[in-house]
């Protein structure tokens, strides 16, 4: 007899995630979600195996559950939901923040095994329709298990990253990874609408390189999740934002003072560095494919 994956939420994340779990051995997948053309789309092209508006009847089978919601949507989500877990069940999340995650699942009974998730991946579009089965081939998946997080549940997770195709699994605290989100991510994105910001956008429209193209790619957010999650990771964004307004500083008063002695220095450092990151991610072969 089969076991339940339940999938809560089916956009862009939790829908690649019903795809890749596809054949999962031992289960099959139920999908939840608010929206009736998204559950009609997901029964339809494949993307589960059943699908249930009800949230409470789906948890009542769930024997593995992803919460696939905005972060605060989570976190009502643990709050309102807490006793409708199967017992034995376990939950995990696929947020890119952990700590307010890990937080709000502290709610959960004993009864129930929360292990904190993120598979680095995503796309600057939304929506089940988007949604891809090899989203995340290559791509890290981090952990972040706690007390309430059983050792036959972390393997069971260990055995869903490699069934998805993801490269490998990093186990870190939810501090570590809200850090290394707020540098890696958060502040690429604040960067690209910080440069959609600039008045010149539309007047120098049709000049731009690949650069700029690169840059600004992910500008076109979803801005209810992205609000979100800056504001839920403020301390950890505004460190990394202080640390880049101090480079910036210092390149621009380089460049004001003529100084290309400096300039020349910290360029070829910062590219040296940049040169030494692209083969260490050859050499490691996790690259993902990030939002």
């Amino acid at each position: 007899m089969s076991k339940h994956i339940v999938i809560v939420g089916l956009g862009l994340i939790g829908g690649s995630m019903a795809r890749a779990l596809e054949g999962f051995p031992g289960y099959d997948r139920i999908g939840v979600d608010v929206s009736e053309p998204t559950l009609r789309y997901a029964l339809e092209n494949g993307v589960v195996d059943q699908v249930e508006q009800d949230p409470v009847r789906a948890l009542t089978e769930g024997d593995l559950v992803f919460l696939c919601m905005h972060p605060r949507g989570i976190v009502s989500f643990l709050k309102e939901h807490r006793d409708h877990f199967k017992p034995g069940a376990m939950v995990t999340d696929v947020c890119g923040i952990k700590g307010a995650i890990l937080e709000a699942a502290r709610v959960l009974p004993d009864t129930v095994s929360f292990v904190g998730g993120h598979p680095m991946a995503g796309l600057e579009t939304s929506g089940i329709q988007h949604s891809l089965p090899n989203m995340f081939h290559r791509a890290h998946y981090i952990l972040t298990p706690n007390d309430q997080s059983s050792p036959e549940h972390i393997a069971l997770m260990e055995q869903v990253a490699r069934h998805v195709g993801c490269a490998d699994v990093v186990k870190t605290t939810p501090e570590q990874h809200d850090a290394i989100i707020a540098y890696t991510s958060q502040m690429m994105h604040i960067i690209a609408v910080a440069v959609c910001d600039d008045e010149n956008l539309f007047q120098y429209q049709g000049f731009e390189g690949d650069s700029f193209r690169g840059c600004t790619r992910v500008a076109a957010l979803d801005v209810p999740l992205w609000t979100q999650l800056f504001s839920m990771n403020r301390p950890a964004l505004c460190a990394a934002l202080e640390h880049l307004e101090d480079h910036l500083r210092q390149y621009r008063q380089a460049i004001e003072a003529g100084d290309c002695d400096t300039l020349s220095e910290k360029l070829a450092y910062s590219a040296a560095r940049k040169r030494k990151m692209n083969r260490l991610e050859r050499e490691s072969g996790a690259v993902g494919r990030n939002g």
